[in-house]
């Protein structure tokens, strides 16, 4: 099937909103003021030049051969890192990437982009709504919990509330958010936000300038309600995190017109690897292609970038939990109409095989992919899916006619913070991988010493079971919607199962 959507490839379209955009409800429990303003980490360059990325064998010695060789190509090197053999190369000679790879010892190059410098990818649906002040006044916590904490139907579905019964997770535990940028101002995020780990790489190279990773009034709250999500603090304000006592970091890697283009996912996942973190939460899809196809040469040496920096993630111990998207596809058929690829230039309908066309991050090896499901437990509507890709399930919420959460929560959508002291709701498997990634942190908190594949097994061990809904009517028309393959412990729809927070403090 096909859908229209944008960057945040993990916010899904809803009835109730434009696609791709995250849908939320804010809550001003503050003063309205926007997050204050990123310093531009944007590398000035020639209206017609484009960035490449150019693959090598890992090691210094290859690097300086080829950047030799780049420099007579007319191109230009941003950063190279050495450790996983990918340069970034600006460069406007229209014929770099194939001069550069006839170089020898070049792996792979390849144009990051099809529009000139400088150019949303984001997974989540509709559009945000925040919460206005009266209805953050008018609510009602029981004890213990922090003050939206009874809209927040998500928590209880993955067990969170009875696991902060036992910890609230390690402070030595960090998750680094890989998005829009991050407002570690908010009530809810500066108790645990971790500056060391956050860095701006947009441009590719890391800006570790104060402030660096936040959002400006002008972009996407994405990854402020992200980082909510996994670490919100249990701290008598707002909401509350599925790991409310790790830290949380803001790996900036969406451009102001919010596009995740592949120098700046590489960029991330190196600093990630780098600094300590735990856990990388990746809630997109690397642009201009929705799917990248390795028989075409500028897409494979994308594909070939990003495996290389999210495995070195994983090498130096990070899980990397991924969003699976939000155009309801069956990520295992045989073919899948692909309408908004290059999604920063001239897009066209492509008929590609999802077997050798892949969404990266999503797709790669070792990355847990996360699908959603809504307030009745079951698939989200606009949530992709296919046996064998989809890994494990979790709350990323869905169109409140479809599934209608029990009260005091009154929507289907899942809530967290929005920049400038706000909260609202947004919707998509965005939301989804959150929960994930704040559920891995837990595992982490219990197992200290657990490895990063370790870590990835005992989530899958611990998620709770869940059969296939067949059939799987969303809408109630009397028409299958999906069809879901597999048995109740590893299927299309969800996976090993629905993310069990409980069982990652008590096993």
């Amino acid at each position: 099937m096909t859908a229209s959507h944008r960057h945040h490839r993990r916010a899904l379209a809803l009835p109730l909103g434009t696609a791709m955009a995250t849908a939320l409800a804010f809550l001003p429990n503050a003063p309205a003021t926007a997050a204050p303003a990123a310093p531009s980490a944007a590398t000035a360059a020639d209206a017609t030049s484009l960035s490449y990325v150019v693959n090598v064998r890992p090691g210094h010695a290859a690097s300086a051969r080829v950047e030799k060789a780049i420099g007579e190509a007319g191109g230009s090197v941003v950063i190279a890192y050495d450790r996983i053999g990918v340069i970034v190369v600006h460069s406007s000679n229209p014929g770099f990437a194939t001069a550069i790879r006839k170089v020898r010892g070049v792996d792979s190059a390849g144009a990051t982009r099809t529009a000139p410098l400088p150019a949303q990818s984001t997974t989540d649906v509709g559009t945000p709504k925040a919460l206005s002040d009266e209805q953050v006044a008018d609510a009602r916590a029981a004890d213990g919990q922090d003050p939206l904490e009874p809209l927040q139907w998500d928590l209880p579905a993955i067990k969170a509330d009875k696991a902060h019964e036992k910890t609230l997770g390690s402070r030595k535990v960090t998750v680094a958010v890989v998005d829009t940028g991050v407002d570690d101002t908010h009530p809810d995020i500066a108790p645990n936000f971790d500056r060391a780990a956050s860095a701006n790489c947009v441009s590719g190279k890391p800006d570790t300038t104060d402030g660096a990773w936040r959002p400006s009034a002008s972009e996407s709250p994405h990854g402020t309600h992200v980082a909510g999500e996994i670490a919100g603090a249990k701290n008598g304000v707002g909401i509350t995190g599925v790991a409310p006592g790790v830290r949380v970091a803001g790996i900036k890697v969406g451009n102001p017109n919010g596009f995740f283009y592949t120098e700046a996912v590489v960029c991330g996942f190196v600093w990630a690897a780098e600094h300590g973190v735990d856990v990388t939460n990746n809630s997109y899809y690397t642009d201009p292609w929705y799917f990248n196809c390795t028989t075409d040469p500028d897409q494979k040496a994308l594909v070939d970038a990003i495996t290389r920096a999210s495995r070195y993630a994983e090498r130096k111990g990070a899980v990397n939990v991924a969003a699976a998207g939000n155009e309801s596809y069956d990520l295992a058929s045989d073919s899948i109409t692909d309408p908004v690829s290059p999604n920063d230039s001239t897009p066209s309908d492509r008929v590609v095989d999802p077997h050798k066309c892949y969404d990266i991050p999503t797709q790669l090896p070792g990355v847990v992919t996360v699908a959603a499901t809504g307030a009745k437990g079951i698939k989200s509507s606009f949530s992709n899916y296919g046996l064998g890709v989809i890994d494990i399930a979790a709350p990323g919420g869905d169109s409140t006619a479809y599934q209608t959460p029990e009260p005091p929560a009154t929507s289907g959508l899942i809530l967290g913070p929005l920049p400038g002291g706000k909260w609202g709701y947004m919707a998509g498997t965005s939301m989804a991988t959150p929960h994930v990634a704040g559920v891995a942190a837990l595992i982490k908190s219990t197992h200290p010493h657990a490895s990063a594949a370790l870590v990835k097994a005992l989530l899958y061990a611990e998620a709770d079971a869940t059969p296939c809904t067949d059939p799987y009517d969303i809408n109630g028309d009397g028409k299958v919607d999906a069809v879901c393959e597999g048995p109740k412990n590893h299927n299309g729809f969800y996976g090993w199962g629905t993310a069990d927070a409980l069982a990652a403090v008590t096993k």
